[in-house]
């Protein structure tokens, strides 16, 4: 496996769940379980991602362009997710929050899928997209342990 396929496992996750998290409503007990699962799974895929594939492009002229935006998206997110967590869940304004952070992923994801990753498969070597897979996964699963309030 390579580091774009291991990226991509988590990406199928979080659309899934920012789709589901819209079709819920008021504050019920599937809503906070999804918000939960979708919180995680942010988080645990950006430290990981931020570590085994956005830093080790940054070291290279071609890569730091296209980091920059991506981490400032991922910047986007947090913020999302901050105010989603300190908005009560039965608040009208919330699910606006929601429609916002899943536009918002789905917009970064496509915008990795369809230009970053064809950029940087061109600027990583084959061996270091293995090596950075298997990086990539062992830090996504343990953050996937750890229950966080935000990705601040």
């Amino acid at each position: 496996m390579n580091i774009f396929e291991a990226l991509r496992e988590s990406h199928v996750i979080q659309r899934n769940l920012a789709e589901r998290l819209l079709q819920t409503s008021g504050d019920t007990p599937e809503r906070r379980e999804l918000f939960e699962r979708l919180k995680n799974e942010l988080f645990a895929h950006a430290v990981a991602e931020d570590r085994y594939f956005y830093i080790p492009l940054m070291m290279t002229d071609s890569g730091l362009n296209i980091t920059r935006h991506a981490l400032a998206e991922h910047h986007k997110m947090d913020e999302l997710l901050e105010q989603l967590t300190e908005t009560e869940f039965s608040n009208p304004g919330w699910l606006a929050i929601a429609k916002k952070l899943s536009e918002t992923v789905h917009h970064h994801l496509q915008e990795e899928e369809h230009g970053f990753f064809q950029q940087a498969g061109k600027i990583l070597l084959d061996a270091q997209k293995t090596a950075l897979a298997k990086q990539y996964q062992q830090e996504y699963k343990k953050y996937k342990k750890i229950e966080k309030d935000s990705l601040v």
